[in-house]
C-alpha cells in the first residue's frame, strides 16, 4: 500500500513528519487494515469542498449523429435502454456526468418500446425533439413533446415508447445512480410482463395535480415523490414570462421557477430537484457558487457561462455542468430573445442533510475575471 501523508503548516492542522521509526509504525498498522488519522486528515477534511467533476459542455450538434446511429447498431430489447452517456473526465469511475449525477441521451424510433423495470434509483427525463414519445410510470402514461420534463421516481415500474405514428424521438436522462451506488442501496427488476397496463386516462397525473393554485378535492397523495410526473413546458415558459413581469430576478440567476411537488411544496424527489431560469435578452448574471452538482440542459437561446474563470459556450440542446463549489455566472448572447435553461441537481440531498452553502462572487462587480 503507497504510503500517504497530507501535511499542512497550518496551526490545528496535521503536520506530522515522516520518520523511519513512524513509517514502520504505519506498515505494522497497515497490516490490521487500519491506519494513522493524521497522514490523511488534511485529505478527507478539506477547508473547503474539492470536486472531482469538472465543468464540460456536451454539444448537441456533435452528438445527435452519433446517438442516431445506434439505432442501426442495437435494439431496445438488447441494450435495455438505448443511451449513450455523458462522461465526466473527472468521475469516469462511477460513469458521472457532475458530482453523483447521471445523464444521458436516449433516442427511440417509432414503433420501439423498452421493457418495463424499477430500481432504486430515481431518474427524469427531459425532451429533447421528435413527436409521439410516451411514459408509462405505475400505470400512468404520459404522453411527451420537445422541453417537458418527466419523473419516473424510485421504485415505480416505467417504461418508454414511441407511437408507431411518431417521429424519432431523442431525450436526456438524468439518475442519482451513482450517489445510490455510493450508499450501497441500489435494485434493480425487470418487470415480469416486460410491460405494464395502463390503468388510468392518459396525462391524468397532470390534468389532476398541474393546475395552479388548486388541489383536487377527494384525492390524496403520502408518497415522498410529486404526484405530478410530467411538468409541461408551456405552462413553465409561461409562468416565467409572468413572472418576470413584476420581478428583476435572482443577480445570479435570472428569472428562476423551481419544479416542485403540488403536494407538500419542496422537491419533486427526495435526492434530485429541478428548476428553469430565464436569462433576459442581453442578461449577464453575477457569480456565485454553492455546494451540490448542477447539470444545465439549455431549453431556449444561446449564450455562455463562466465557470471557474473559463468561458463555455452553449446553444439550444446543449448540456453543460457546474460542479459543486464552482464559481459560475451566465450570459445571455441575444440582444432581443430570452435564454432558458433547465437545471438538474441534488440539491434536495444538501438541504435535507444541513449541507447546502452559498457565496457570491465579491470582486470586480460581481463578475470573475476570463483566465
Amino acid at each position: 500500500m503507497k504510503h500517504e501523508n497530507h501535511r499542512e503548516d497550518v496551526a490545528g492542522r496535521a503536520n506530522v513528519e515522516d520518520t523511519p521509526e513512524l513509517l514502520a509504525y504505519y506498515d505494522d498498522l497497515n497490516r490490521f487494515s487500519a491506519g494513522a488519522l493524521w497522514t490523511v486528515a488534511n485529505k478527507i477534511e478539506p477547508w473547503e469542498p474539492k470536486s472531482q467533476s469538472v465543468p464540460v459542455v456536451w454539444r448537441y450538434n456533435d452528438l445527435r449523429d452519433k446517438v442516431l446511429r445506434s439505432v442501426d447498431l442495437v435494439t431496445p430489447e438488447k441494450a435495455g435502454r438505448r443511451v449513450i452517456y455523458l462522461r465526466n473526465p473527472g468521475r469516469e469511475d462511477v460513469a458521472a456526468a457532475v458530482g453523483w449525477l447521471y445523464a444521458g441521451l436516449q433516442v427511440m424510433h417509432p414503433g420501439e418500446q423498452a421493457s418495463a423495470h424499477r430500481h432504486s434509483a430515481s431518474a427524469i427525463r427531459f425532451i429533447m425533439e421528435g413527436a409521439g414519445a410516451y411514459t408509462v410510470v405505475d400505470g400512468h402514461k404520459m404522453t411527451l413533446g420537445a422541453n417537458d420534463f418527466v419523473l419516473t421516481p424510485n421504485g415505480t415500474w416505467h417504461e418508454h415508447g414511441v407511437a408507431a405514428e411518431g417521429s424519432p424521438c431523442i431525450w436526456q436522462d438524468g439518475l442519482d445512480i451513482p450517489f445510490v451506488n455510493a450508499m450501497e442501496a441500489n435494485f434493480y427488476e425487470v418487470h415480469p410482463d416486460l410491460s405494464q397496463a395502463v390503468g388510468y386516462a392518459v396525462d391524468d397525473m397532470t390534468k389532476t395535480w398541474g393546475n395552479p393554485g388548486l388541489t383536487p378535492y377527494g384525492e390524496s397523495w403520502t408518497k415522498s415523490y410529486s404526484p405530478m410526473f410530467k411538468y409541461e413546458w408551456a405552462p413553465t415558459y409561461e409562468a416565467l414570462l409572468k413572472r418576470a413581469q413584476c420581478t428583476d430576478g435572482s443577480p445570479f440567476d435570472g428569472v428562476m421557477m423551481e419544479y416542485v411537488n403540488p403536494v407538500t411544496n419542496g422537491p419533486v424527489m427526495q435526492t434530485m430537484g429541478a428548476s428553469m431560469q430565464m436569462l433576459r435578452p442581453g442578461e449577464h448574471t453575477k457569480a456565485h457558487r454553492h455546494t451540490g452538482s448542477y447539470l444545465y440542459h439549455v431549453a431556449k437561446g444561446r449564450g455562455h457561462s463562466i465557470i471557474n474563470g473559463k468561458r463555455f459556450d452553449w446553444q439550444e440542446r446543449d448540456i453543460f455542468c457546474v460542479p459543486s463549489w464552482a464559481w459560475h455566472e451566465h450570459v445571455n448572447a441575444s440582444a432581443s430573445d430570452d435564454a432558458c435553461l433547465f437545471c438538474l441537481s441534488d440539491i434536495p440531498v444538501m438541504r435535507a442533510l444541513g449541507l447546502y452553502r452559498e457565496q457570491a462572487f465579491g470582486e470586480n462587480g460581481g463578475h470573475q475575471p476570463i483566465l
